[in-house]
């Protein structure tokens, strides 16, 4: 049985929902595949995700709302790395990713491709942005 790798991120904050929409937002050929809602009476907060599977340009990924506080959260060590077409589709990801974010490296030609950056996105998830 072939099976596939996906990418699971967990939020602290009760903002799966909000980051995954947004994401949604940003790429083409994405959608929600399935949600699952905490209930009440759990340790949860009612309607935080309790699981999340969406499709970000046809790649699989899932998300949650963890209600345990665990002592790290997002890491640039580990980024959604993003092969861009287009310069337009490039800086139009890096202003959106990067507002209320931070920019670890910003757009240019480091030599290694034409036009390249880095950001962190308002919910800590890390994004490589390069143009092909």
């Amino acid at each position: 049985m072939e099976k596939q790798i996906t990418t699971f991120l967990t939020f602290q904050e009760n903002n799966a929902e909000e980051a995954m929409n947004f994401y949604i937002g940003l790429f083409d050929n994405s959608k929600v595949i399935e949600l699952q809602r905490h209930a009440s009476g759990g340790p949860a907060k009612e309607g935080s995700i309790l699981i999340a599977k969406f499709e970000l340009n046809g790649k699989q990924f899932i998300c949650s709302d963890s209600f345990v506080k665990h002592q790290w959260t997002f890491s640039p060590a580990i980024s959604m790395y993003v092969e861009c077409s287009t310069e337009d589709e490039l800086e139009k990801l890096f202003d959106n990713l990067s507002d209320n974010g931070n920019v670890y490296m910003p757009l240019d030609n480091y030599g290694f491709s034409k036009k390249f950056g880095w950001v962190g996105d308002k919910f800590g998830v890390t994004w490589q942005l390069n143009l092909q």
